[in-house]
């Protein structure tokens, strides 16, 4: 089951929020944990399983180390859990991967080649694992209590509204909220028009310049124009699917009580990578620098050890994203970037270029990450690079054109347009709250009936 479906928008979210606000405060988190399972199982009950292991050995792992008498006892908790859990992760994201590369080095040295069945990724997995290691990190080292009871915890490592794509949230910044959280029309209202914000910046933006993008990433020989349009649309389909994701997210935990932190401030409007990764993606930025880049020392070492520490962190952030060459070296290119803003002094929010050289910078290193973000294989990347440069031609071809939709690149205009100066257009109106509910209504009632006329609409974060 996906948000932008119809059996989740008039079917669970309806039944879900009645059964909710019908039942006393003291059932509320089963119900959530009951809701959220159903939620996950509709996709597969097997893997519903897993789920539930990787809660409770986090669970667990992290009660003996806060009952630990010593700090071997708790390192041993902690380092329990945590195996134990990048266990799973491992094999279900890597094994295939691994298995390749050794099974194609053996047949460079003379062997022969082997391979294993595909495993079938579990949705939100990653998402999944990061949250449970934080907590047992978390209570090990007494930033955050032990959840007061099994049901809570259990019901906030499968919250629905963020199970399956983020953002990456903390036990400890929701420890408070599953205790006592408060419920208003205002506050219910807010998440109404955050999840239809979202489900629209999903269904008409992102999945309109989808076409697009892949048109153009599916060209073997792509020209300039073609290269960059497509890099161009990804990088707006991209924003808008996840950043629609996460606003869904925010506001379903809005409706139940619940303020969840926000995952997305403008990126495209950085003057700098460092800045870039203050506003993309926060959550899991900020659980990068928390949980790998201090642990590894961060900027305590020296020079030299700090960019090693960045770049280890970023080329480890991009392996999380998935098991493929493209996101390891998408991650060393932006953990260089950073190592290079580091050694010239460069702080979020404060270029030494002008404004226009540094944005420009930004936005090309962004894409070219894109690049390989999106492309299948090392070598699809590098037919759009190719492209870029203007080694294949620089016009749109005709095919290309008579392809292409003009919806598409309304679509692709308007998000690049709201991307970048959507921040700037909102702070210089003020929008009537009659006029609010207009736009809410207006944008929810375009979203169904693009959701009517399409027949499949899923998540780009789902692969991670």
């Amino acid at each position: 089951m996906i948000f932008a479906s119809h059996i989740f928008i008039f079917g669970f979210l309806p039944l879900f929020l009645a059964t909710y606000y019908l039942a006393p405060a003291r059932a509320r988190s089963a119900l959530i944990l009951l809701a959220s399972y159903g939620f996950y199982g509709w996709w597969r009950v097997d893997y519903l399983g897993l789920v539930i292991a990787i809660s409770l050995v986090s669970y667990v792992a992290a009660a003996a180390a806060a009952r630990a008498a010593s700090p071997r006892a708790r390192k041993c908790a902690v380092t329990t859990g945590v195996v134990l859990i990048l266990g799973a992760l491992g094999y279900f994201k890597y094994a295939t991967f691994v298995v390749g590369l050794t099974s194609d080095l053996g047949v460079a040295l003379g062997g022969p080649g082997f391979a294993i069945d595909a495993i079938i990724l579990p949705i939100g997995i990653s998402f999944l694992s990061f949250q449970a290691i934080s907590y047992i990190i978390d209570v090990a080292r007494k930033d955050a209590p032990p959840a007061r009871n099994l049901i809570d915890y259990l019901a906030f490592v499968s919250l629905f509204p963020q199970l399956i794509a983020g953002p990456v949230l903390r036990y400890k910044d929701l420890a408070d909220q599953f205790v006592q959280r408060t419920h208003s029309m205002e506050k219910f209202g807010l998440g109404v028009r955050r999840f239809v914000e979202g489900l629209a910046m999903k269904l008409l933006i992102a999945d309109t310049v989808a076409p697009l993008a892949d048109r153009a990433f599916a060209l073997t020989d792509p020209t300039m124009a073609e290269a960059w349009l497509g890099t161009l649309a990804y990088s707006i389909q991209l924003l808008f699917d996840f950043a629609g994701y996460s606003s869904m997210a925010i506001g379903l935990g809005l409706m139940v009580g619940f303020t969840f932190t926000e995952n997305f401030n403008a990126p495209y409007t950085s003057t700098s990578i460092t800045e870039f990764w203050r506003r993309w993606h926060i959550s899991l930025s900020a659980w990068l620098r928390d949980y790998l880049y201090v642990p590894l020392g961060g900027n305590r070492g020296g020079a030299i050890a700090t960019y090693r520490n960045l770049l280890l962190t970023m080329v480890l952030g991009g392996l999380w994203h998935g098991a493929n060459v493209t996101f390891i070296l998408w991650g060393a290119l932006h953990g260089a970037a950073l190592a290079v803003e580091k050694l010239l002094g460069v702080r979020a929010g404060q270029s030494r270029l002008p404004f226009g050289i540094s944005w420009v910078t930004t936005m090309v290193i962004v894409m070219i990450g894109w690049v390989l973000f999106r492309a299948p294989t090392l070598a699809d990347a590098l037919a759009m690079y190719r492209g870029m440069l203007g080694l294949n031609d620089v016009a749109l071809s005709s095919s290309f054109l008579y392809a292409t939709q003009s919806v598409e690149l309304l679509a692709l205009c308007i998000g690049g347009t709201l991307a970048t100066l959507g921040p700037r257009l909102k702070a210089m109106s003020v929008t009537p709250p009659q006029r609010g509910l207009t736009t809410t209504a207006c944008l929810m009632i375009a979203s169904t009936l693009v959701l009517s006329a399409r027949l499949n609409s899923p998540f780009l974060y789902f692969q991670f």
